[in-house]
């Protein structure tokens, strides 16, 4: 049997009727594991009753209370009309572009969702086994795909291709719907049903592999929902949006650490002799800054909460090649996540990687704000770049979790997935 490729099909998008609501980007959202609750979650809720969140994070007081009000507020926008599905199946070319100029584009189509070993789509992190049970009981609940992963692919950066063609093309014309959310981000979405434009992209993609830049519990949960159902069927695809970064770049940056119940000072006592630290007061800008120098020399984090920054570098050799896994490649044992993880968090700190003891959050500010108000320690990263995460998925080596964070992100509640479509 010949080897398959990566298989994006057509499917009918189930949309916000912008009559319906007070306006598109007020229903939109970040993804789910991007939403900083409770505050964000709320935020968003208030800002349209018919908001994403309500069926991405919807709240009640048990996980099977909270499915049922998913799949119950799905039925019934449904049945008003506030959700509608377009009249026929297509594919939906995506545009995101923000206010310094730069312009993502890419394809939304449901793919076939391939087992590990073909080595289509490449994880570059580990997943939680109860996010993906969680993110799982929802999918059922709903028997939808409520807002895609985010994939990136190389199409090569010569001539164009048929779907960078394709893409050019088709944002010459007027789109399906077009907003501006409040991140400043200028989103368009057209929809494509051309049997031509179909299949010049299908025969594209199906020489390429993917790697997942946002979405490794999404993905693992489309795999454990095909194994649960009888194939052929609708769980045998998820939705997806794939980026050809040759063209479009993705930003890659950095998801930091807020570790609970530890102050600074004690976080900072347990590191004399195994790492140099250096006080900085200066702005937060000038001391992302100064991360991103001792960065590209070694390992360095950057630790707040008590008012000043503290820049922590040159770990002791000895300690790391104790700690860090050896039986990895070296590219991996030298990420800074894996020497936070291994050295700091495990070893030298001994905090559990657990919700209860570490928080994740991708915003710098916020992380340091979060952590001077409840006396906790903020741990801000530096990113990694993007060859690097290829190169390991490529080996089959996955990172820490939440070592990276891929964007922009799609905004969810753009077009949505319902499985009886």
């Amino acid at each position: 049997m010949a080897p398959r490729g990566l298989e994006l099909h057509p499917f009918r998008g189930l949309r916000y009727d912008p009559d319906r609501v007070g306006s598109l980007a007020a229903v939109t959202s970040p993804p789910y594991d991007v939403v900083v609750r409770p505050d964000g979650l709320h935020h968003l809720q208030s800002a349209d009753p018919h908001n994403i969140v309500r069926l991405i994070l919807p709240e009640a007081a048990t996980p099977e209370a909270r499915n049922a009000q998913a799949a119950e507020t799905l039925r019934r926008w449904r049945s008003e009309g506030v959700l509608t599905a377009d009249p026929e199946p297509g594919l939906y070319v995506y545009e995101q572009r923000d206010g310094d100029g730069m312009v993502q584009r890419g394809i939304i189509g449901v793919l076939r969702v391939s087992d590990p070993e073909e080595q289509l789509v490449l994880p570059h992190e580990d997943v939680m086994a109860h996010i993906v049970a969680d993110r799982a009981d929802l999918m059922r609940a709903t028997s939808a795909n409520l807002e895609p992963l985010l994939l990136t692919y190389r199409g090569g950066d010569g001539p164009a291709t048929a779907v960078a063609a394709l893409l050019e093309r088709t944002a010459k014309r007027p789109p399906l719907l077009a907003t501006t959310t409040e991140d400043g981000f200028h989103h368009r979405l057209w929809s494509v049903t051309d049997p031509a434009d179909l299949t010049a992209v299908r025969e594209e993609l199906a020489g390429h592999q993917a790697l997942i830049a946002d979405g490794h519990h999404r993905w693992a949960t489309y795999r454990r929902l095909r194994a649960e159902h009888t194939s052929p069927g609708p769980w045998d695809h998820g939705l997806v949006l794939l980026v050809d970064t040759a063209r479009y770049p993705l930003r890659v940056r950095a998801i930091h650490r807020l570790l609970h119940r530890l102050p600074v000072a004690d976080a900072l006592a347990a590191l004399d002799g195994r790492f140099r630290v250096r006080r900085l007061d200066v702005p937060q800008a000038e001391a992302m800054d100064a991360l991103a120098r001792a960065a590209s020399a070694g390992n360095a984090f950057l630790l707040a909460g008590d008012g000043a920054f503290h820049l922590v570098d040159r770990p002791d050799p000895e300690l790391t090649a104790r700690t860090v896994p050896a039986d990895r490649p070296v590219a991996w044992r030298t990420l800074d996540a894996a020497v936070l993880h291994a050295t700091l968090l495990d070893h030298v700190w001994r905090i559990p990687d657990s919700p209860a003891h570490i928080a994740y959050i991708h915003d710098a500010t916020a992380t340091v704000e979060k952590a001077e108000r409840d006396g906790d320690t903020a741990v801000l990263m530096h990113p990694v770049h993007e060859d690097v995460v290829r190169d390991l998925a490529r080996q089959g080596v996955t990172m820490p979790r939440k070592s990276t964070s891929f964007g922009p992100k799609p905004a969810s509640g753009l077009v949505l997935r319902a499985l009886d479509l």
